[in-house]
């Protein structure tokens, strides 16, 4: 007689990143219970592309969920502003760019955090990235540090002290290359996934966002081939 998994909350945007982590989760015997939202992106490719991967990796359950953050606008991805291409790939991640979605990763987390608490979950993860990244406040290491002791104060079981809630990074030091030779390892099929901020009106990558630029080097790095590459996906 085995174990029943335990049920732990995944952050799934449809990217490689995340699509790896969905399998790190699964791998370490955790039940994933994968969410992803639909907050006003430019597209719903990557949300097509979640879906996909939740599948195929064996995801408990799935669940797209609507918090619009367009209503605020103030990014790229959220509002009628132009998203910076061709970037020099050494100067990503020096400054924040315009594709920054005001307080996304902590609207995002406080939502995993809810659904954990109904699901009796003692962990989430996220897939952040203080390496091969594109410089957001909401991907370093210190806000993972303070998120989850706010999110041990916020709820009801980290208060009356039955559990301690843990917030999983296990991306966070890995560079894209690295990422893709643990997901590659534990089975990813990096085709069913989709990373591009802004991609052509035939559903392709658009090859210039700072998403496209790093997910190509970390194929490079890694020196195997990008399958999305010449695939072509609908909006």
């Amino acid at each position: 007689m085995t174990d029943t998994p335990r049920p732990a909350v995944v952050l799934l945007s449809g990217g490689l990143d995340s699509a790896t982590l969905l399998a790190i989760a699964k791998d370490q015997g955790f039940a994933p219970h994968a969410l992803s939202f639909r907050y006003g992106q430019r597209h719903l490719i990557e949300l097509q592309a979640a879906a996909r991967v939740a599948e195929a990796l064996g995801a408990a359950e799935h669940r797209i969920v609507a918090v619009d953050l367009a209503n605020f606008g103030g990014s790229a991805l959220t509002a009628d502003m132009e998203v910076p291409k061709h970037r020099d790939v050494g100067e990503i991640g020096a400054g924040i760019p315009t594709t920054y979605v005001p307080a996304r990763n902590t609207v995002f987390l406080s939502m995993a955090l809810a659904w954990a608490e109904v699901l009796g979950a003692s962990d989430l993860f996220i897939g952040v990235n203080a390496l091969d990244y594109s410089g957001y406040p909401d991907c370093r290491p210190e806000f993972i540090v303070a998120f989850e002791r706010m999110a041990n104060l916020a709820t009801r079981a980290g208060v009356e002290g039955r559990e301690r809630l843990r917030l999983h990074t296990p991306l966070i030091e890995l560079t894209k290359a690295q990422i893709i030779r643990s997901g590659l390892a534990l089975g990813v099929d990096y085709g069913l996934t989709f990373s591009c901020y802004d991609p052509t009106a035939n559903g392709q990558p658009c090859g210039g966002c700072d998403a496209c630029l790093l997910r190509a080097k970390g194929f490079a790095e890694a020196g195997v081939d990008d399958p999305v590459a010449a695939k072509v996906f609908v909006h």
